[in-house]
């Protein structure tokens, strides 16, 4: 028996032969983030603010306004950690996996755990994490076309050629067929792909269509603010006639006007998205799925392993007259012996096969090559076209050879030469037992007298002997997530390559209509136009072998469907990258299906992806509101700079500090509380959202801007209020900016849910929220009260009561906006 390296020996060769990788791209350090935030325009119109105020001697303001800039560039350095943090932890995920011998035992690791001399095992559609000497093989086959460039595939053995290196494999290459166990020769720099370069770094990954739209939107508004900010400079130079005051009003006016959180929102949002997805075992592979999640409307799901749990286990064993089920077994061995013993036959050798397992497991016993009781001459493998496989085996006692098959009960059935009467006989007991949900495989026995054998399995004079029923229990959480997405306006389809009867049954057990069900052989003898139309109705496909998933969701397409799709095999990776959101299985998945899929199930389990579709479209949600309150806010600010550059008599309101005050309480809010937040009641209850409508489309603009106009208002009321009082200059701008502080307060909270009042949403407990709201309180209260910082902000307390209006009139606009959202959910129900 293959131990391999030990845990021990692994730990000490990956210190001295360091991860199986490439090198990658070095962290950014402090100081480049640094510079690249400072690279920002808003940043560079604060800097230059500064500046201004230094040179004009007003030093305390100068400084005060660069401390706030390293508060701002903190806050961003913090995000991007964050981010990194996220985005660290999924690519270890991501990382492709390797099956090894450590320690006796079979394991995956992460590819970049393994070391030389290590033992790997290699199975259909694996990518190869190392480069490796073949110590054993069947049937192996490798695509190197990665390395070499050559489409043809490569046939691999282990007596190698000096030429064309035959007993090695390379890191990267694709396992096409077959399977082997290789013993690791070298790795990351070291290995064939290794040595080429590092080209892979200089990869840039594509916008994602919203990336594209809000880099369309910010640039509009910067050419806005660009505007709007010289005509301020000049209407304030002829109004007031102080250019150097005329520029700084400018400055703030641009600052205001700049809405610098919008990538930044996106960046986090998109990250922490998908980190949050990874923590319910989906991955994302490509961030810009989670703009689709919301938006599917088939799911089209695997039924082995997704919808049941795949623990395979020998429920019915049927011997040609009788059926026996699991209690009867170990009465009737002499009975189903020879069944039993010819289905492990013909299964592999150490299989990991669950199925392969199960039939182990009946009795206990291994009667097969396993206990080298045989020798396996020629295997007929499982083939796309065919679920059957032969073995044919000479015992070693007695030099006979005899040929063992197992596969679909249609095919056995059609390769024994049984009578009519006998095949309806048989046929009868499959379906009794494919409608009790079994999962069905019929089991034949030949004798072989020529040692020259057949091409195909059918050649073989094969004797029925019975079928063996398995129960695959349905995952308890299944039902639930069937209603789920029926509420939610998504439609499942399950695809199975089971019997028919049992694929009805698996549906009715978990609550999916199966009024139309399609079978592969109906699919083959379809035409496009056919398809599309019969597919409307259909929620089953049976008997359906994986390139025909390609057929499927190309019909779904072009009934414009947005259409997820799982798989795990080789043959799924077409249907998997022409699916809208193609979902690879993580624990049976090859690496070729998780490489052409947007998602990753790394449990393998229908309820991950319900689970997904929930989280996009909260994610999506809190997106979208905080984009809204982005809007909204800047309305305000935006026209407190504005006013007194058209009305000379009027105070001066917000200045570069006041903004900046105002900024760091935007920023934290849209990039953590935001994103923090729960999702919509009914989130569930709603149709899936039509991908072609813009993320923030003009009717979403209109209303974010109309909620900032209601603040604007607010606060311009306050503002000629305090005037009217004869309130001074410092006095009106410091009741005025706590009008605009009590009213951004209660923007966050009312925008926090479109669904939900703002009480609900503060008993919540949104933590990000109650922490940033409690420490802008705290410092409006301190900006006011204490001397050294009114100073600061050119502000004069004019005694609490005076801020009465600012919260009187802060309240009413928070009930206007309620009533609003309260009279729209009400309508939408």
């Amino acid at each position: 028996m293959i131990r391999g390296l030990t845990t021990a020996e692994a730990k000490k060769k990956l210190k001295i032969f360091g991860r199986n990788e490439l090198p990658t791209v070095k962290p950014k350090s402090v100081w480049y983030i640094a510079l690249e935030v400072v690279k920002e325009p808003m940043f560079l119109l604060l800097i230059t603010s500064s500046m201004l105020y230094i040179i004009l001697g007003d030093h305390t303001e100068g400084v005060i306004l660069l401390i706030t800039i390293l508060i701002i560039i903190s806050i961003t350095f913090y995000q991007y950690q964050k981010t990194e943090k996220a985005l660290d932890a999924l690519k270890k995920l991501a990382s492709p996996r390797a099956l090894v011998i450590r320690d006796g035992t079979e394991t995956r690791i992460p590819g970049n755990q393994v070391v030389p001399d290590d033992i790997l095992i290699l199975h259909e559609g694996d990518r190869i994490a190392a480069d490796a000497e073949l110590q054993e093989t069947v049937n192996l086959v490798v695509d190197e076309s990665m390395l070499t460039g050559e489409s043809i595939p490569v046939t691999k053995s282990v007596v190698g050629d000096e030429k064309n290196a035959s007993n090695l494999v390379f890191s990267g290459t694709l396992v096409v067929q077959g399977t082997a166990l290789v013993k690791v020769i070298a790795t990351g720099t070291s290995t064939q792909f290794g040595k080429i370069g590092t080209s892979l770094q200089e990869i840039v990954k594509d916008k994602t269509r919203l990336q594209l739209e809000m880099k369309v939107l910010v640039k509009r508004l910067f050419i806005i603010g660009v505007l709007l900010c010289i005509g301020v400079v000049l209407a304030f130079y002829f109004t007031r006639g102080n250019l150097v005051q005329s520029t700084l009003n400018g400055l703030s006016t641009a600052i205001a006007i700049l809405p610098e959180e919008f990538p930044m929102v996106l960046t986090v949002f998109l990250a922490m998205g998908a980190w949050r997805l990874s923590k319910k075992n989906v991955l994302t592979r490509n961030p810009s799925v989670i703009e689709t999640l919301g938006s599917a409307t088939v799911l089209c799901t695997d039924k082995t392993g997704t919808i049941t749990q795949n623990k395979m286990e020998v429920t019915a064993l049927y011997n040609g007259e009788k059926t026996f089920v699991k209690k009867d077994f170990y009465k009737n061995q002499k009975q189903l012996f020879g069944l039993i013993s010819t289905a492990q036959l013909a299964s592999q050798k150490d299989s990991i096969d669950p199925m392969e397992t199960a039939i182990d497991n009946v009795f206990g016993l291994n009667v097969t090559q396993k206990e080298n009781g045989y020798k396996l001459l020629k295997e007929y493998p499982l083939s796309k076209e065919l679920f059957t496989m032969t073995h044919v085996l000479e015992k070693i006692e007695d030099q006979s050879i005899s040929a063992s098959i197992k596969g679909s009960p249609e095919a056995v059935l059609g390769f024994c030469k049984l009578t009519k009467t006998a095949t309806e006989k048989h046929l009868l007991v499959l379906n009794k037992m494919a409608e009790k949900g079994f999962r069905v495989i019929a089991v034949a026995t030949a004798s072989v007298k020529d040692k020259v054998l057949p091409k195909k399995q059918g050649d073989f004079n094969f004797n029925f002997l019975g079928f063996i029923g398995f129960e695959d229990p349905i995952r308890p959480e299944v039902p639930q997530a069937i209603k789920e997405c029926n509420h939610a306006g998504i439609k499942v389809i399950m695809i199975t390559g089971d019997y028919p009867a049992t694929a009805k049954s698996i549906a009715g057990q978990i609550g999916l209509a199966s009024d139309v069900l399609i079978t592969g052989d109906e699919l083959k003898n379809m035409n496009a136009d056919e398809l599309q139309e019969k597919i409307t109705k259909a929620t089953i496909f049976a008997r359906v072998v994986p390139k025909q998933k390609l057929q499927i969701v190309n019909a779904l397409k072009a009934n414009n469907e947005i259409v997820a799709m799982t798989g795990d095999g080789v043959n799924d990776a077409p249907a998997l990258k022409a699916a809208h959101i193609g979902i690879a299985m993580g624990s049976k998945g090859t690496d070729v299906a998780r490489e052409a899929s947007s998602l990753v199930l790394l449990d393998d389990n229908f309820a991950s992806i319900v689970a997904a579709i929930r989280s996009g479209r909260r994610i999506f949600d809190n997106l979208q509101k905080a984009m809204s309150y982005i809007v909204a806010i800047h309305v305000p600010i935006i026209g407190l700079t504005l006013l007194p550059a058209f009305f000379a008599e009027l105070p001066i309101l917000l200045l570069p500090l006041h903004i900046v005050f105002m900024e760091l309480i935007i920023d934290p809010v849209c990039a953590i509380a935001f994103e923090y937040e729960q999702e919509e009641k009914g989130i569930m209850n709603r149709k899936p959202r039509d991908p072609n409508t813009k993320f923030f489309g003009q009717q979403k603009m209109i209303t974010s801007a109309l909620a900032g106009f209601l603040l604007f208002f607010m606060v311009v009321s306050v503002y000629f209020n305090a005037i009217y009082q004869g309130h001074s200059n410092q006095e009106v701008r410091a009741i005025t900016f706590a009008a605009l502080i009590i009213g951004n307060i209660f923007l966050i909270l009312t925008n926090l849910s479109k669904t939900r009042s703002f009480i609900a949403v503060f008993k919540e407990k949104n933590y990000a929220v109650i922490i940033i709201l409690s420490v802008a309180i705290i410092m409006l209260f301190l900006i006011i009260g204490v001397p050294y910082l009114q100073s600061l902000f050119n502000f004069h307390n004019p005694g609490f009561k005076h801020f009465i209006s600012s919260v009187a009139l802060a309240i009413v606009m928070l009930v206007i906006l309620e009533t609003l959202k309260y009279l729209k959910t009400r309508k939408q129900v």
